[in-house]
């Protein structure tokens, strides 16, 4: 390493993690979340041909259900994955995996047998997510964390424009069942790349055999399944009391986590002193502000008189706003200019969010919108500017000498990220339905509720910042 790249706090250029050393590595890296984001994106725009095929309408919103259910579950094993196949062995059986459950989806005929390979999915899913963030601080120097971080953020983006367009021309043209070989053999590719070029060993500093915290797993997993369902329900009081068992299940995760000795998440989050608990609370808000897309193109073609394919594109105005920003601010080095980018995206996410609730209406000019396009994408750079630097903290927070917690920290901020997911979208539901019965209402509803998403996370990031100083401060006095 020269003597510039051990430069303290100097960030790697695009071009140094392109290099011949890493490319191939970044890309096994980047192509497992945006495999997971480009699935999410292309079975979305293909079910409704898939239900006029094999039928199960009844089943159609479990199709997303099973999926992110059983990624959250996966995604809170990765560490031990990790732990005890290695980084190579770890990903090619997640591509493998997939690969498998997209081809039982591919070939489907019932929607009963769908949910098995959505379901197979969601596992290989989850995993591969979150070995992206385990993996790198193993394979890549510290210098070029924040590229690398940036770049995985930046997949969901991707995904979002690439996952319409593919299963978009596949139902037109009649063949449905060709996305998901299309991505089976994507996979593949993937998995044959990672069994090249990632090392065998993880790396890691685990040599016990721990148990697996079975109770805490079905306590997290039962909270997200009812979450779920509950975004499916049309009757307030069944969704209150939905809400309700999934809040006293996530306690009931929250109670155990803190008083066992084996956890999903790391120790370092129950404890006083650390700054992690900060960094994981905004990884889940920023990640809560994404869910809004779920509505966006309804709105987009009842309110704005949108064709579907539109309003999917119009629908990814957020993530590619997310891309822009995780890209354009991964260049920041200092270490002030980094916590003004993390208050600068959440509020520029209540911001957008703002102007998009107020220019909503029911026959909107071109100009309005443009306007909505735009305030859409300013939230979406909010959202992917901050995001890149808060899971770069994280990779900083388990390379600290002495956690002892590495793998299982940076696996976390995946497992967070999922749980917003499942969180977020009962969250969009529940403020859809309280702004009915009119979608102009549910339009100005959800758009003002998600400005306090925003508003949380600013204050999120000051919390931050004054528990990171009380957190160094002792340790600058040690010899």
């Amino acid at each position: 390493m020269t003597d510039d790249q051990a430069r303290p706090g100097r960030v790697g250029t695009w071009r140094e993690l392109f290099s011949a050393e890493h490319r191939a590595p970044v890309v096994v890296l980047a192509g497992g979340v945006g495999l997971f984001a480009t699935n999410t994106y292309v079975t979305t725009s293909l079910m409704p041909s898939a239900v006029a095929d094999i039928r199960g309408e009844e089943l159609y919103a479990w199709t997303m259900t099973v999926f992110v259910v059983t990624a959250v579950i996966s995604s809170m094993l990765v560490a031990r994955t990790l732990d005890r196949f290695g980084g190579r062995s770890a990903y090619l059986g997640g591509f493998l995996v997939f690969a498998a459950g997209t081809a039982v989806a591919a070939a489907a005929p019932t929607m009963g047998v769908m949910l098995i390979g959505r379901a197979v999915q969601g596992l290989a899913a989850g995993l591969l997510a979150g070995l992206g963030f385990a993996v790198v601080r193993l394979i890549l120097p510290a210098f070029l964390w924040q590229r690398a971080v940036a770049l995985m953020s930046a997949m969901w983006g991707v995904g979002n424009l690439l996952g319409p367009v593919i299963g978009g021309v596949f139902a037109q043209l009649g063949v449905w069942r060709g996305a998901f070989v299309l991505l089976a053999v994507i996979a593949l590719a993937l998995g044959g790349l990672a069994a090249r070029v990632l090392p065998r060993a993880a790396g890691t500093s685990r040599t016990d055999d721990d148990p697996v915290p079975w109770l805490a797993l079905v306590l997290l997993a039962v909270s997200a399944l009812l979450i779920s369902v509950a975004s499916l329900e049309t009757d307030a009081t069944a969704v209150a009391a939905l809400m309700l068992a999934a809040v006293v299940c996530a306690a009931g995760f929250v109670l155990r986590e803190r008083r066992a000795s084996v956890r999903v998440l790391p120790a370092m989050i129950y404890r006083g002193s650390s700054p992690l608990r900060w960094i994981y609370l905004s990884i889940l808000l920023l990640t809560l502000a994404v869910t809004i897309e779920t509505f966006v193109p309804l709105f987009g073609q009842r309110l704005g008189a949108m064709s579907p394919l539109a309003a999917g594109f119009f629908g990814a105005a957020i993530s590619w706003g997310w891309t822009v920003g995780s890209i354009s601010s991964s260049t920041l080095e200092s270490e002030r200019a980094k916590r003004v980018v993390r208050v600068l995206g959440p509020t520029l996410i209540s911001l957008g969010f703002l102007a998009y609730g107020l220019l909503q209406t029911d026959a909107p000019s071109g100009w309005v919108i443009a306007g909505w396009v735009g305030s859409l994408f300013v939230a979406g750079t909010g959202i992917g500017m901050a995001m890149a630097h808060w899971l770069t903290s994280g990779l900083k927070a388990a390379s600290t000498p002495g956690t002892g917690e590495a793998a299982q920290i940076s696996a976390g901020m995946n497992t967070t990220q999922l749980i917003a997911t499942a969180f977020g979208s009962a969250l969009a539901g529940l403020l859809v339905a309280l702004g009915g019965p009119s979608l102009l209402g549910s339009a100005r509803v959800l758009s003002f509720g998600y400005v306090l998403i925003g508003v949380l996370a600013v204050v999120v990031a000051f919390r931050e910042f004054g528990s990171a100083r009380r957190y160094r401060e002792p340790v600058a006095d040690q010899p």
